[in-house]
């Protein structure tokens, strides 16, 4: 009987390669892995999944307790598993099992940092953490561990199993594990105890090196591992492969026993012949896909540099560190962008894997991966930005998918600004996440297709105590946006008694704009939304029944948010419906002479109208704010609603009222754009009497208002403001210039004989 512990890096190309050679010479008859143990299972789905991978271990029903556990095609794990798959030798996971790993106290939703040589990431918080990559580099001389590993590991044609074996005893003498790491390796040591009663005599055992001391004989007794486990906490953990990404694999990307550079991992173990030679050729394409001229010369010399720079530092083979500062110095010519650029497609990358349709999926997942069939989208790990044409059912359904999936937390899709005008337009950006089927997993119990589910996410939404008007507002808006009229219904009936009891104008100011929106998206998608005109209509009542009282008694902050809503509701008010709908009590009602009295057709008011008649009601009021009454005043004026602005702006900038209340006035009315000034010499001749006849004080008390509206307009308005300004100080100069009427004489003659019969020196001239 024997027993092989083969101690790896996780996610190291050389020890994949090592892993596999190994294996193929001992011929063993049972492979153990460390991972947790419900995965086993599993195992034989690996030859049908296409790494980065990731298994994905979950408590039925709570989003916080999760983890995983990533393979890239370079893993020395994964090729263990893969050569087990085809050689029909059993492949078992031995570390502790996720049942026991999520029921620990505080679990964080990040991937498990539980594989890796690092104790780091495997030690407890209150456990000595040693990085014995660390150690021995620098017991090497260097001051990188990664460029040690590097040199000693992964540019070796093997892998020195023993002597590495052996540097971790000696990193490990002194120090104690952490609770956490010791009972991990107590289930390691009673999995391998199992294996060797049930017969097995040629056992490889593929862990961190960091673990290799812990499971080399003499093991302790079993006794003392048994104690170690006794008692532990424990709850249902359902494990499935999931996809994983270059970029999540990364160590800045959260992932405790990460790499910084899986691309480059990725190219050294698919590239053993040449990498430099190849990495570089890669790199030059790249750059000339962004249109940069790298030329074959270009490459060779690149090449050159950097076996040149190997040479130097006395490394076996270039390095990252050296083919990037070849690539910076020649491909890129210094250009940092362009080294970014090979930094984020190839040094890490941009891989995403795929899971085959055998995998265990949640009836939601499924549903998901038949669309994305169906609508021709594929989940791809870069971004990727789709323009949507809502008049074409494919890029109709593709809405309502990303929709649907954002209201069940899957951010799939950002939606970003359209390009164009029409609200049949979409831009949406579009970047997979391996967080994304844990989100699914967790929705699962909501229903089994997308749909049903986002309907009845909605409908919890709308029942929560907590839900505000602006939630159900904005709920209404995200319903009609993924099509899911069975929730709708709940919404509204929510949003309508929610309406009714809230007597807060400034909520009520603050919903509207998202129903006028959703009324309007709905009726170009063709979307039923029965009842949300009557809402919307009932909303704005009450919103003009409220605002005469709202205005009063505001200071300069509250101004400013009452005057935000009522921009938000006028903006709104003018995507309504013009016409005209239900009963008015100042209708006239008219009988036809000498017949009975008819059924009085009457008609409410179109939105905008109503609107408008209550501004200029509040617009009328003393006692209203000057940022307030400015801003009504223009609306009103833009509307046509007025005729008397120059009069309204010269009682606004009496001398009778205070400087700042002016220059809240100004701000207020100039709001919309200074392009008004340009055209009405009148209302800028008064600004400018006004400015002009403030003293220093006064000016020095208004300038920050002044400046905060000027500054707001675009760069042209201002310019324009600033010549007609000069304009009439250049009229008003000329103006002021006294004539010398002696001198002008002679051109006055002159000018009259042109224009007709006139006496010059006394003679008549025809």
């Amino acid at each position: 009987m024997s027993v092989s512990i083969l101690g790896v890096r996780h996610h190291g190309p050389g020890s994949a390669r090592a892993v596999r050679a190994e294996l193929e010479r001992l011929r063993p008859d049972l492979i153990l892995i460390e991972g947790p143990p419900e995965a086993d299972a599993l195992v034989a789905l690996a030859p049908e999944l296409e790494p980065p991978v990731a298994l994905l271990a979950h408590v039925p029903g709570k989003a916080s307790s999760a983890a995983f556990w990533p393979f890239a095609g370079f893993s020395p794990e994964w090729q263990a598993i893969l050569y087990g798959t085809t050689a029909g030798i059993p492949v078992r996971f031995c570390d502790l099992p996720a049942s026991h790993s999520l029921a620990e106290p505080e679990p964080e939703v990040v991937p498990e940092p539980a594989p890796g040589p690092e104790p780091a990431p495997d030690a407890d918080p209150e456990g000595l953490r040693v990085d014995p990559i660390g150690a021995l580099a620098r017991a090497a001389g260097y001051d990188d561990p990664e460029r040690w590993w590097e040199d000693v590991v992964e540019h070796r044609g093997d892998t020195p199993f023993e002597v590495i074996a052996e540097a971790m005893a000696a990193v490990r003498e002194g120090h104690e594990p952490g609770e956490r790491e010791a009972r991990r390796e107590a289930y390691m040591r009673k999995t391998l105890r199992t294996a060797i009663r049930q017969g097995h005599d040629r056992i490889a055992v593929i862990c961190g090196a960091w673990h290799v001391p812990a499971l080399t004989a003499p093991l302790p007794p079993a006794k003392a591992d048994d104690a170690l486990l006794r008692g532990l906490p424990k709850v249902k953990a359902q494990l499935t492969w999931v996809p994983w990404t270059y970029g999540r694999l990364a160590s800045w990307s959260g992932y405790g026993a990460g790499i910084s550079s899986p691309g480059w991992y990725h190219h050294l173990f698919t590239a053993p012949d040449r990498p430099v030679e190849r990495w570089l050729a890669e790199a030059a394409a790249v750059l000339r896909e962004e249109g940069l001229p790298v030329s074959s010369a270009h490459v060779i010399e690149s090449v050159r540099l950097a076996h040149s720079l190997a040479t130097l530092r006395g490394r076996p083979l270039a390095g990252l560190g050296e083919v990037t500062e070849a690539a910076r110095a020649v491909l890129c010519e210094g250009d940092d962008l362009a080294v970014e650029l090979i930094q984020r497609r190839m040094v890490v990358g941009d891989r995403l894997g795929h899971v085959s349709d055998g995998t265990p999926m949640v009836p939601l997942q499924r549903d998901l991966r038949e669309q994305q069939r169906r609508l021709k989208l594929k989940p791809e790990a870069l971004d990727r930005e789709f323009g949507l044409d809502l008049r074409k059912p494919l890029d109709l359904d593709r809405s309502r998918l990303l929709h649907r999936l954002r209201l069940l937390g899957v951010e799939w899709g950002v939606l970003g600004q359209a390009r164009g005008k029409g609200t049949f337009r979409e831009t949406w950006t579009l970047q997979w996440r391996p967080e994304f089927d844990l989100a699914l997993v967790e929705a699962a119990a909501l229903g089994i297709t997308v749909a049903s589910a986002a309907a009845q996410r909605a409908r919890d939404l709308a029942s929560a105590e907590s839900v505000t008007l602006a939630d159900l507002t904005g709920l209404v808006e995200r319903c009609l946006l993924a099509d899911l009229p069975e929730a709708l219904p709940e919404v509204l009936a929510a949003l309508s008694a929610k309406a009714a009891l809230d007597t807060d104008v400034t909520h009520l100011m603050a919903a509207l704009p998202a129903m006028v929106r959703a009324h309007r998206y709905g009726d170009v998608r063709g979307t039923s939304a029965e009842g949300l005109a009557v809402i919307v209509r009932s909303m704005l009542d009450r919103i003009c029944v409220g605002l005469p009282v709202a205005v009063t008694g505001l200071d300069d902050e509250a101004a400013a948010a009452l005057l935000s809503g009522v921009d938000a509701v006028h903006t709104a008010v003018a995507l309504m419906s013009e016409e005209p709908t239900g009963p008015s009590p100042e209708a006239p009602q008219e009988e036809a002479a000498g017949q009975e009295t008819a059924a009085p057709v009457v008609r409410q008011a179109s939105p905008r109208s109503r609107w408008l008649v209550t501004l200029r009601g509040v617009s009328d009021r003393p006692d209203l704010h000057g940022l307030i009454e400015g801003r009504l005043t223009r609306i009103l004026l833009d509307a046509g609603e007025l005729d008397d602005a120059d009069a309204r702006m010269s009682r606004a900038m009496s001398r009778g009222h205070a400087p700042t209340r002016a220059a809240s006035w100004i701000e207020g009315f100039l709001g919309g754009g200074g392009l008004l000034l340009v055209h009405d010499p009148r209302l800028l001749g008064l600004v400018d009497t006004w400015l002009t006849g403030l003293d220093g004080e006064q000016f020095i008390d208004v300038l920050p208002l002044l400046r905060r509206t000027f500054g707001g307009f675009a760069a042209p308005e201002r310019r324009a403001i600033g010549e007609r300004v000069r304009s009439a100080e250049r009229a008003e100069r000329v103006g002021e210039q006294d004539v010398d009427e002696q001198r002008a004489e002679p051109a006055a003659r002159t000018v009259l004989a042109i224009l007709g019969r006139a006496r010059i020196d006394g003679r008549d001239h025809g």
